[in-house]
């Protein structure tokens, strides 16, 4: 798929078939996200691929319930590590770098997703502390964001988007 043809064909999706992903695209995805840009290529996240159906329930429960966190066949979860970023950058890499490190490497991992035929939705309603709890995350982890994956069951009419000229200034 041409990059703006995959730039205008992700949508959030929150419904998804009941097949497994095909490893080769989740290897893709995984390799699409090791190209994100990050602060000082410090990569200053993590990713957990959850696949077990018991921990995406789980995670469905502590993310507000959203159901369809567990019908997804897999959900990736994106993960700032602080102190990556903190020995370089101090303070502004702890609070900042690496979140931004974290939410670059998902939105790959969602136009990658896209490319290769998959649906996603990103989401960040969840329980921060519970979520690394579920996923016995390391401390010096934060969770910044879940993007469930798969083959999408739905197809919502396009949502409209604000005008460029409200978004955009030219100074």
């Amino acid at each position: 798929m041409e990059f703006f043809e995959t730039l205008q064909a992700r949508q959030s999706i929150r419904a998804f078939e009941q097949e497994s992903l095909e490893p080769e695209k989740v290897e893709r995805i995984l390799e699409a996200i090791d190209y994100a840009p990050s602060a000082g290529n410090l990569q200053a996240f993590a990713v957990y691929v959850v696949i077990s159906t018991e921990l995406r329930k789980k995670l469905a429960r502590v993310a507000s319930d959203q159901a369809f966190l567990a019908q997804a066949p897999a959900v990736l979860v994106f993960c700032a590590h602080p102190g990556r970023s903190q020995g370089k950058y101090g303070k502004r890499g702890a609070e900042l770098y690496s979140l931004q490190d974290a939410t670059i490497a998902c939105t790959y991992a969602m136009l990658a997703a896209t490319a290769l035929g998959l649906s996603s939705v990103w989401v960040g309603a969840f329980e921060e502390d519970e979520v690394g709890r579920v996923l016995r995350l390391p401390g010096e982890y934060r969770p910044i964001a879940l993007l469930p994956i798969g083959k999408g069951a739905e197809s919502p009419p396009r949502r409209s988007r604000r005008n460029p000229d409200e978004l955009i200034r030219r100074i």
